[in-house]
């Protein structure tokens, strides 16, 4: 599912109306019904209403919000807060309200008293929309403060007020939604770390705008859904046998972090592959032989960490990191088994943190690894940003310029591929926030790269790098 711009946002409306065709109106309409019908299933039990709406497009929905749920014996009081010139949609949606007795509508102006708000009530949040393009202050930041500050639930219509869809909103005055929901697909703010605060819980759903243009229009950014990745799982084969998936290696491990190595095993052998060979010192032997048995391990010359050449041409895929320590003899190991690959690979924890301690070298990389940091990782791989949309320019950079998959793990995951497009990945909970994931993780794309998943499923892969 594509994730699209502000600007695109507008267009897809327009376009929407001219095609259909719909009135703009009738398109509000629809959207507000759909927001209501949400709103019922969150909220069935009538409670008195504040809904704060501006005077765009996004105030005409809460306007039209408020018609709606009057209907449904909701206790609804608007307040129409003056800021500047009133939409055309807008204006209708207001003198359609003016009109209803049962709706108290109060209007709200610079200088009035900011209103005193019943903490047994909701509130609902169509101050301003998805085209604000600058920070909210005066009057309007210290009402959203008030908003902010009463300890009532707040839902929001598409977006929070005061957050920008294509830009940081750091230092903004932004509406603290406890639910928003956003019209027919994710915005991308609503998936990065720095706005959880203000969009705890969101959902989406559809409007009816015009399939076509979603089809047409290019975007960057897209959103997975389970429909997405169960086109990709192979069908097994009645006569398969274990050489038809593949022989993984692992080389993890070191002393006192066997145990990644452990996890990484049993997340490669859990995602289907055929063989699996692991690499580690000589202290992991017993543990590992002992605790997974289906594994095949070959043990380094050195007791405590990795010290030994691996040549990689046995093998469909290997991953490498996972808890192999820092040692200088390591690193060394790793940039020479990198250097010399002939297969895909996976790089993940403290393989990531050596080649941070490479800079210059990075380019050595093969074209389509998959790299999966954490945040942490990827700021010591690449550097610190100002804040999360700069973060995922770099990464998109950086998986283009080096040629490779950049996983960067968090609730969003997000996917960077060499040809600058970014995936985020929309299954991630909390539970995962626990030392081992990232192991499981590495394993399960290793067991998946032996098995001949393309690392790059998502586009057409460009030809291997050429050494030279």
């Amino acid at each position: 599912m594509k994730i699209f711009s502000a600007e695109q946002t507008r267009q897809w409306d327009q376009d929407t109306i001219a095609k259909e065709p719909i009135s703009s109106l009738a398109l509000m309409e629809r959207a507000s019904t759909v927001f209501v019908e949400w709103w019922v299933e969150k909220y069935p039990i009538p409670v008195p209403i504040f809904i704060f709406c501006g005077t765009g497009n996004n105030g005409g929905d809460g306007l039209a919000v408020a018609r709606l749920l009057s209907t449904r014996a909701y206790s609804v009081t608007v307040f129409f807060c003056r800021i500047g010139r009133l939409s055309e949609d807008c204006k209708a949606n207001y003198n359609a309200l003016s009109a209803l007795p049962e709706v108290v509508l109060k209007e709200l102006a610079v200088g009035d008293s900011l209103p005193a708000l019943n903490p047994a009530s909701l509130v609902i949040d169509a101050l301003f929309g998805a085209g604000l393009n600058r920070p909210i202050t005066g009057f309007w930041a210290e009402l959203i403060d008030l908003i902010n500050q009463s300890s009532i639930e707040i839902s929001s219509i598409d977006i929070p007020s005061g957050m920008f869809l294509d830009q940081t909103s750091k230092g903004n005055a932004v509406v603290k939604a406890k639910h928003t929901l956003s019209f027919q697909t994710p915005k991308l703010a609503l998936l990065l770390p720095e706005n959880y605060l203000y969009a705890k819980d969101w959902s989406f759903r559809s409007i009816g705008l015009d399939r076509s243009f979603s089809d047409d229009q290019a975007s960057d950014y897209h959103f997975l859904t389970k429909g997405d990745v169960q086109t990709w799982i192979k069908v097994r084969g009645k006569f398969d046998h274990k050489g038809t998936y593949g022989h993984a290696l692992l080389v993890a491990g070191s002393y006192g972090k066997i145990g990644a190595a452990v996890l990484a095993a049993r997340a490669c052998l859990r995602s289907g592959v055929g063989l699996l060979s692991i690499h580690l010192p000589a202290c992991g032997y017993s543990i590992m032989q002992s605790q997974v048995p289906e594994a095949m391990v070959e043990t380094d010359s050195h007791f405590s960490f990795w010290t030994d050449a691996i040549p990689s041409d046995s093998y469909k895929a290997i991953g490498i990191g996972c808890g192999i320590g820092q040692d200088e003899l390591t690193k060394v190991a790793l940039m020479d088994l990198i250097e010399k690959a002939t297969c895909p690979l996976v790089l993940d924890a403290d393989a990531l943190n050596l080649l941070s301690l490479e800079q210059d070298k990075l380019d050595i990389i093969p074209h389509n690894t998959i790299i999966t940091p954490h945040p942490k990782e990827f700021q010591r791989l690449f550097g610190d940003t100002a804040d999360d949309f700069a973060r995922l320019a770099l990464l998109r950079e950086r998986a283009v310029t080096l040629g490779i998959i950049i996983i960067l793990k968090g609730a969003y995951t997000c996917i960077a591929l060499p040809n600058g497009a970014c995936y985020f990945n929309s299954t991630g909970n909390p539970g995962m926030a626990t030392g081992g994931s990232g192991d499981a993780l590495t394993g399960v794309l290793t067991g998946l790269l032996a098995q001949g998943y393309s690392p790059c499923l998502l586009y057409t892969s460009p030809s291997p790098r050429d050494r030279g």
